[in-house]
Order: structure tokens, then sequence, then C-alpha cells
């Protein structure tokens, strides 16, 4: 049984907004050509995949978690605004910052948190 929530809501709707940012700045890394050097020696490429694998991981957490909390209808309604929302909060963050490797620390890194706080309030 669902125990809707407005934090858990609200909660959901950065988390799937983090990762939609996190999405879009990992896609101007793809193909590997594409990623500037810092990403692509040295620790570039541990940055590149450990911060993929945290989206990930927190998106599995948050669905988990979105499921238990949350009536489809609400899922389907915060996701769907914060993917539409993703771009255009994209769109004015400066592009020395989504090109290189702070744009995925920081955009995997929230999303990890914000998956931390979400699957404590299914618990």
């Amino acid at each position: 049984m669902w125990r809707f929530s407005w934090p858990a809501l609200v909660l959901l709707g950065v988390l799937v907004l983090a990762l939609t940012l996190y999405g879009l700045a990992m896609a101007g890394h793809f193909p590997r050509q594409a990623r500037p050097a810092a990403l692509r020696t040295g620790l570039g490429p541990a940055i590149f995949w450990s911060t993929a694998l945290a989206a990930v991981l927190s998106g599995i957490a948050a669905a988990r978690a979105a499921a238990i909390l949350l009536p489809w209808p609400h899922i389907v309604i915060a996701t769907g605004c914060a993917m539409l929302a993703a771009p255009l909060l994209l769109q004015p963050l400066p592009d020395g910052f989504i090109d290189g490797r702070a744009a995925l620390l920081v955009f995997s890194g929230l999303a990890a948190a914000l998956a931390f706080a979400f699957t404590r309030l299914a618990a």
C-alpha cells in the first residue's frame, strides 16, 4: 500500500532531474573521441565509468523506493516534468562545467545523495 507524501514526490522529482542532467552531460562525451583529454587519460576513464555506475545504481534505488512510496500516476507526472525541465536548466550552465569532469561528478553525486535520502523514506 502506498504511503503518499509530498516530500517523497518532490524528492523523486529532484532526483530524476539530477539523473537527467547527468545523462545529458554524459551524452556529450560520446563517441570517445569527443571527450576532453581529462576524461580520456589518467583518472578520467575511472571517473567517467564510476559516475555512470553511481547514476545507474541511484536510478535503480529510486525506482524501487518510488514503487513503494507513490502511486504510478504521481510517479509518471513527477518524472516527466523533471525530464522536460532538465534541458532548460542545463542550457545556461557554462560549457566548461558541462564538458569536463565537474558536471559528471556533481550530478552523479547529487543523484546518489538524493537516492540515499529517498530510500530512507521507503524504509
